[in-house]
């Protein structure tokens, strides 16, 4: 049997916000081809752990190695630049530019990436249409449903092709149809492009579609 390839490492994150301890050691593997949900209570630490992960905010304590390459030692400018390029992120709001249209949203990512113009606009393209919005190319977000405006953000986490996306609550704006759309094409992407997926998420539909569903209580794994 093939070994699972090890995309992300987490080793004994600890994480205090002044008296208060979020994480107490807590340790995570992703592996390429994944998709892990995170579940518990509010306040359990869970989005805490997402952006350490991710390189958005240090822990007190702990290494972050990715693809490799141990994220505690690179400079500020190197971390931006590798996460740019090797990290996609969907948050529960959006996050899109309301003055850009869909096309222009799902093409940040390759602007700051300094890609070829042409590139980038093919590849938007062709993000938009697997997302079910070749014909909302030119719409901006105001003219969008709550769920396509989700898609559209899906497809800019895609776009500069990133070994793993971090998906912060990404249905806990939706409504239950949408959100079911967007678990299923959360899993098709897994399916058709080996994408993996870090998520947190208190919707336990998502989670019970996951390769591993793990649970944190009071900073910690349980």
């Amino acid at each position: 049997m093939e070994q699972a390839i090890k995309l992300l490492v987490a080793k004994d994150i600890w994480k205090q916000y002044g008296s208060v301890s979020v994480l107490k050691g807590v340790s995570l593997e992703v592996s390429r081809g994944e998709l892990v949900s995170i579940v518990g209570p509010s306040g359990a630490g869970k989005s805490t752990l997402l952006y350490i992960a991710s390189s958005l905010e240090k822990a007190d304590q702990g290494q972050i190695i990715f693809e490799g390459q141990d994220l505690t030692r690179l400079s500020n400018a190197a971390l931006a630049k590798f996460r740019n390029k090797e990290m996609g992120f969907v948050f529960q709001f959006h996050h899109l530019l309301p003055e850009f249209t869909a096309l222009e949203n799902v093409s940040i990512p390759g602007w700051i990436a300094k890609m070829p113009k042409k590139q980038i606009q093919n590849k938007a393209k062709e993000l938009l249409d697997l997302m079910g919005l070749a014909d909302k190319i030119d719409k901006k977000p105001h003219s969008l449903s709550g769920g396509e405006q989700q898609r559209v953000a899906v497809a800019r986490a895609l776009l500069n092709s990133p070994a793993l996306i971090f998906a912060d609550e990404p249905t806990g704006n939706l409504d239950s149809e949408n959100a079911s759309a967007l678990h299923h094409l959360f899993i098709k992407l897994r399916n058709e492009l080996n994408q993996s997926f870090l998520i947190v998420t208190h919707n336990e539909g998502l989670a019970a579609m996951s390769n591993r569903s793990l649970t944190m209580k009071d900073g910690k794994f349980i």
